[in-house]
């Protein structure tokens, strides 16, 4: 593979990684702290709900909470 196209397909690849975190308003960074955030968010709502299953008496409205407090984050930033 030539340099030329090497360079290219780089800079395409950065350019894709900037376009949706820009179309959203956000930095790089700032999409990827708000991304982490969010994953971090629907695993603890997936272990709450786990937990739920096993031992119904615990966590029981838990995880649609934290389920309806992402959906509004979502609504929020658009």
């Amino acid at each position: 593979m030539s340099d030329n196209i090497h360079t290219s397909r780089t800079e395409g690849f950065f350019t894709a990684m900037r376009a949706h975190p820009a179309s959203v308003g956000e930095t790089y960074f700032g999409h990827m702290r708000f991304a982490l955030r969010f994953s971090g968010l629907l695993f603890a709502a997936g272990g709450a709900a786990l937990v739920h299953a096993i031992l119904p008496a615990l966590f029981e409205t838990t995880a649609g909470d934290m389920i309806k407090r992402l959906n509004a984050m979502i609504v929020d930033r658009h």
